[in-house]
């Protein structure tokens, strides 16, 4: 089969695939999810970013490049954002035709499994670098899921003196401990405010991120963080939480947003996964065939609590 590309597009081939238990299913070669790792098969005339027989995984961004945010850089919250798979077709089909300006290139030798993962691992790349400076800095991840934990990861990987990771699961712990996250609590055993005392004694902690999506969850953060520092709100809430204002005024904390992510996220997503500095093999519950398609759905429904990422291999 012959496809010839624009010249600043890339086809590529779909090679493998991950689902997710949070918020739905992500799944790359569904028409309804996202591109995560493919083949580089042809490329346009003008394409410098990859060849073919490259491996790649890429942004599902689809941006207007005209409004105010993507005018000055901020594109991963444009004001006409489209996302593959959501508010544009994903990619249900052995070949697929992207921008050039979305491809991020695998180093060789890189696991095609942690090539599907990178999207995720970009997310915890961007919430990060929302926080500022965290080199040094203690930290608080409220929610040991996918994301939290690759946020909890992240934050070390910046150079975090310490990092605490909470969650209502100690499954979700037990993997936090085997992606090397060595600080975990459990908030319904012990509150943050013991806990944090027994992690960091007086110091305390000065930057938090929001990643469980409650709002026992952010009050907490508020109450406990030190005066003057920076709280990441990474969760999409389902209820709009009661915040105190004088937590936020009094305490004069930072409370910073976070969108996805952008180009250079992808970037150093891949760079540190490559380095070893993130380790994803824990996350990953199982791996199914595209043949194997529903039990694929079946295995997260039945098994909702504990899978975290689940592979589908698109060419078995």
């Amino acid at each position: 089969m012959t496809i010839k590309p624009l010249a600043d597009r890339v086809v590529i081939k779909m090679t493998e695939a991950e689902e997710t238990t949070k918020s739905g299913i992500i799944l790359s070669g569904s028409a309804k999810e996202k591109p995560q790792i493919a083949e580089v098969v042809a490329v346009g005339k003008d394409v410098k970013v990859c060849k073919p027989g490259d491996y790649m995984t890429g942004r599902p961004q689809l941006v207007c490049g005209k409004c105010g945010p993507c005018r000055r850089g901020q594109y991963n919250v444009c004001e006409n954002l489209r996302v593959q798979a959501f508010q544009a077709d994903g990619v249900a089909q052995d070949y697929f035709i992207t921008d050039e300006d979305r491809v991020v290139v695998l180093p060789e030798g890189m696991s095609l499994d942690y090539g599907a993962m990178i999207e995720p691992v970009a997310v915890g790349a961007h919430s990060t670098a929302r926080a500022g400076e965290i080199a040094g800095k203690n930290v608080v991840v409220s929610g040991a899921g996918t994301i939290g934990n690759l946020v909890a990861q992240f934050a070390i990987a910046r150079g975090a003196k310490k990092v605490l990771i909470t969650d209502v699961s100690d499954y979700r712990l037990d993997v936090a401990r085997r992606c090397g996250i060595e600080n975990t609590l459990n908030v319904t055993r012990v509150p943050l405010s013991e806990g944090i005392k027994d992690v960091f004694g007086d110091e305390g902690y000065q930057v938090g991120f929001e990643v469980a999506g409650v709002e026992s969850s952010i009050c907490s953060l508020m109450e406990t963080i030190e005066k003057g520092s920076t709280i990441v709100v990474v969760a999409v809430f389902a209820k709009d939480p009661q915040l105190s204002m004088f937590y936020l005024g009094e305490h004069e904390l930072s409370l910073i947003g976070t969108m996805m992510y952008r180009h250079e996220d992808y970037v150093k997503a891949v760079e540190e996964v490559g380095k070893g500095n993130i380790n994803l093999e824990p996350l990953i519950s199982d791996r199914f065939s595209l043949e194997d398609y529903d039990n694929a759905y079946k295995y997260i429904d039945e098994n909702r609590a504990t899978a975290m990422k689940v592979i589908i291999d698109l060419d078995k």
